[in-house]
Parts: structure tokens; C-alpha cells; sequence
């Protein structure tokens, strides 16, 4: 079979069209359906089927995905071993990050991957972990986060490393009658106004579990996804916030762990099935893996 034709069948189980993968691509539709059609030719086997004025793979072709995956993984690598006799950098690897999460980290990894010839693409992307399939059609390899109770982000077409845990806080202006307290029992925050993040993100999920413990829906009055304005309200007495504990850097804010529910962000770096192999991919993650024990080291 074909590889090209291979390349062009998964970024149209990546990206769900084929005018999202022929955009991708750089090629017109048209050439993308011949493409696929001559795929299937190949593989004696129908690969798409029509659903509505779309087209879905059949199971043979999530089936040719997988292969797809493992064709175009070892061509990489043989790619990259047949780098590594010449004098060339050991290449450039893409990666996606969570805002939070590249300030945390990012600094720390560029500092420990500097002069090793690996050269680190990076851009931010505030999208939940659910959206990490669809990250890894244009990234090699993407930094999410989850809470602590949520399933991994493994899947058939993905592949997971653990980094670190990180504890998520109730923040609250110093002027809070809960501010003097070592801790609060989720069960004393069943009346405060919240400020939030949207759904789908670990805050909010924590923010659920609370809701759970006091059996009473949390009022939330905004819903802010970066911690800096998210910092700058609850300091001006605009209502209280869970936060990651990292990530709270305001001097006037209180910070107090929670009692009640298990609250924390699981971070995690994700890849397609076999990028771990890759030597550039390998020293990005290994650089994640030491930059994030130092951080929980030193926390």
C-alpha cells in the first residue's frame, strides 16, 4: 500500500472531513477522495462508508488506521536513526501545552533540552483532555491535565506518560472569615459565590465534587479560564476560587487546602503509539518527566 495514502486515510480519522484533511494537507478534496479511493483499492476492502453528507470509516478502515499508525511510527524512527549518523540536530519536535501548565513547566524543559540539537515547537491550547485526539493530529506531543478522579487519557491511538500530581486550593481574599483557618472543610462553602473555569477542565470538576459533598448546586457568578483575572476578582472580593496550587502567585491571596474531597490535577504527556521511540521525542519527555519531579521536589 501506498504511505502516502496511508498518511492521507489518518489525518481524515484525525480531523473527522475530507475538507479538514485535504486543508491539512495542503490538497484540494477531490484529490484526497481519489486518494482514498485508490487506498481501498489497494486494501480490497471498503474503507468509508457514506453517514448523512459525510463519510465514516467501516471497521476496516479503523482497522487500516491503527496500521497506519505503526507504518508511518517506524518510518519516523528509521527517518530519525538514519539522522543521527550525520551531523544534523536530532530534530524538532512539536508540542501543545495548557497555559498554566507551559508556565509551570516549559521554562524548565527549553533550560535542560538547550544545546542538545532537539528543538521544541511550542503553543499554548486551553482545550480539556477530551480534546487530545483531535491536539495530536498537529502535535507530536501534547501536555494535558486532568482531575484526579477522571479516567486516564490513554486511548487505541494514544499513549500516555504520568508526570506529576498537583493539589488544587480554595483561594480567598485575606479578608474572608475562612481566611484565618489551616484548612476548610468543603462543607463550610455550600453559601460562597464562585469563579470558575468552563466545564470540562479538572477546577471545574473538583468544583463538582464539592457540589456532591454539600449536596448543594455552587453559584457561580464567572467563568474565567486564566488565573491571573481569576486572581485579580477573588482579591477584590468578586467571590472565592479553587486553583491549582502552582499557579497561585497573587501576594494578597489565602490559600487553604481542602477537606472533604479529593482535589488535585493529574498532568499527563501524551503521544501517538510509539513517538516515545523517536530519540527527539524521547529527550521532550524525559525533559518534561525531570522538570516536573524537581517542581513536586521542591513544592
Amino acid at each position: 500500500m501506498n504511505v502516502e495514502r496511508l498518511r492521507i486515510l489518518r489525518e481524515l480519522a484525525d480531523r473527522g472531513t475530507v475538507a479538514a484533511a485535504a486543508s491539512a494537507l495542503s490538497l484540494t478534496p477531490s484529490a484526497v477522495s481519489q486518494q482514498l479511493k485508490l487506498l481501498a483499492k489497494e486494501a480490497g476492502v471498503t474503507l468509508l462508508e457514506p453517514d448523512g453528507r459525510r463519510l465514516r470509516l467501516t471497521d476496516a478502515g479503523h482497522a487500516l488506521v491503527l496500521r497506519a499508525d505503526e507504518v508511518i511510527s517506524a518510518l519516523d524512527r528509521a527517518a530519525a536513526e538514519m539522522a543521527s549518523y550525520g551531523n544534523s540536530p536530532r530534530g524538532r519536535v512539536r508540542v501543545a501545552l495548557f497555559p498554566s501548565g507551559a508556565a509551570l513547566l516549559l521554562p524548565g524543559v527549553l533550560g535542560r533540552l538547550s544545546g542538545s540539537g532537539t528543538r521544541v515547537d511550542a503553543s499554548d491550547e486551553d482545550l480539556p483532555a477530551s480534546s487530545v485526539s483531535a491536539l495530536l493530529a498537529d502535535y507530536d506531543v501534547v501536555l494535558t491535565h486532568r482531575d484526579d478522579v477522571a479516567p486516564a487519557t490513554a486511548a487505541m491511538r494514544i499513549e500516555v506518560v504520568p508526570l506529576m500530581r498537583e493539589p488544587i486550593d480554595l483561594v480567598l481574599p485575606p479578608d474572608h472569615a475562612l481566611a484565618g483557618q489551616g484548612s476548610v472543610d468543603v462543607r463550610q462553602l455550600a453559601e460562597e459565590r464562585w469563579i470558575s473555569v468552563r466545564g470540562g477542565f479538572p477546577v471545574d470538576d473538583v468544583l463538582l465534587s464539592v457540589a456532591a459533598a454539600t449536596g448543594v448546586q455552587p453559584r457561580v457568578v464567572q467563568r474565567i479560564n486564566d488565573f491571573r483575572v481569576t486572581e485579580e476578582l477573588v482579591a477584590r472580593g468578586h467571590g472565592v476560587a479553587l486553583m491549582p496550587r502552582f499557579a497561585v502567585v497573587h501576594p494578597r491571596l489565602v490559600r487553604l487546602p481542602l477537606k472533604g474531597v479529593k482535589a488535585g490535577r493529574i498532568y499527563e504527556l501524551a503521544t501517538r503509539p510509539g513517538a516515545h521511540r523517536l530519540p527527539a521525542v524521547a529527550a521532550v519527555i524525559e525533559a518534561f518527566r525531570a522538570e516536573a519531579s524537581q517542581v513536586t521536589g521542591n513544592a
